[in-house]
């Protein structure tokens, strides 16, 4: 559906770019990073996706068994992605992505179960998408359940507009900069 996808006219943002650090709702002070991909990052993200929810998971991501956990963060924590991660002192504890599809960036987000409604996926989003405007990435798009009312509320708060409602599933893109000429 690539070639049909609508994104808004005008950019969204600006988005600051990460390092950022906050207190949660919770209490808890995290802190939002651009991966770059070290092995003490990586074997924390391995830990963080093997304590996921299974009833969190949308199609088989993020996947559950180590082996799967691994080549999935193979592909993803790729140069040509763009990756942050929110930091709980030592521990991950939501992961945000950015993975290039055509013309486009493709975003997934997910945050460990314990640590969500304290405000983080919104940081996460909002330090995602500077991220990745400052690598240059000019859209994006996701797709979310329609009945996940939180999601699209976030999503929508951040920019993103609905493209396509076709589905079970919302489609929705955001602008990050003026259209190429």
């Amino acid at each position: 559906m690539t070639g049909s996808r609508r994104y808004p006219d005008e950019p969204a943002g600006p988005f600051q770019e990460p390092p950022r650090v906050f207190t949660d709702r919770e209490g808890r002070e995290i802190e939002i990073r651009a991966c770059r991909g070290e092995v003490a990052e990586y074997d924390a993200l391995v830990e963080m996706y093997t304590c996921f929810d299974p009833s969190d998971r949308a199609q088989g991501i993020p996947p559950a068994r180590d082996s799967r956990i691994r080549s999935w963060l193979d592909t993803i924590l790729e140069e040509d992605c763009h990756n942050v991660v929110a930091w709980h002192g030592e521990s991950a504890v939501g992961h945000a992505t950015l993975v290039p599809d055509d013309e486009a960036y493709e975003l997934a987000i997910f945050v460990l179960q314990e640590y969500q409604k304290a405000g983080i996926g919104t940081e996460l989003i909002e330090a995602l998408l500077g991220h990745g405007a400052s690598e240059g990435a000019r859209k994006v798009w996701l797709t979310v359940e329609r009945w996940n009312h939180a999601a699209v509320e976030l999503y929508r708060k951040t920019g993103f507009e609905t493209s396509n409602a076709e589905s079970f599933e919302l489609e929705m893109g955001i602008r990050l900069a003026e259209p190429e000429e």
